[in-house]
């Protein structure tokens, strides 16, 4: 289970005094206890919405780090761009462009979609398919692409 999995990461970043990765494990655990006690949750946290809150850990440092880099903040963009680092240590292996291309190519002849108004159709295909295996922007713009 991942809470357990960071409480031990916790530890031996605190034995290491390595801040940047205290960071992020105190980032995952706080967002993982703030779901678990959300009104009507379950007892237990599935994969899949450990995945998601994950994704959606890197997706907020990602915005800031890019915020930060525009007003020149160099500072507090690596801060952001570290916790991205070890947050993304524990999500599934991404996919890279050409098997997420292939997925796609695959789904988009499953579904017999032809054009660009059969994007929604085949995007829920393929973000349920690559779901925590590749970012939801290269999805998107493969899948407008290939219908394109």
């Amino acid at each position: 289970m991942l809470s357990n999995t960071i409480d031990q990461e916790i530890k031996k970043a605190m034995l290491a005094k390595d801040q940047a990765q205290l960071r992020g494990l105190r980032a995952i655990k706080a967002a993982l206890l703030l779901a678990k006690t959300e009104k009507g949750s379950a007892e237990e946290i599935t994969e899949d919405a450990e995945v998601k809150i994950i994704q959606k850990l890197i997706k907020q440092r990602r915005e800031s780090s890019d915020i930060y880099k525009a007003q020149g903040r160099e500072d507090l963009a690596k801060i952001e761009d570290e916790e991205i680092e070890v947050i993304g240590n524990f999500l599934p292996k991404q996919m890279d462009k050409a098997e997420v291309e292939a997925v796609i190519a695959r789904l988009i002849s499953e579904s017999g979609a032809s054009s660009v108004k059969d994007m929604g159709k085949v995007m829920g295909l393929a973000n349920k398919e690559l779901a925590g295996k590749a970012d939801g922007k290269l999805i998107a713009e493969t899948v407008k692409s290939q219908l394109a």
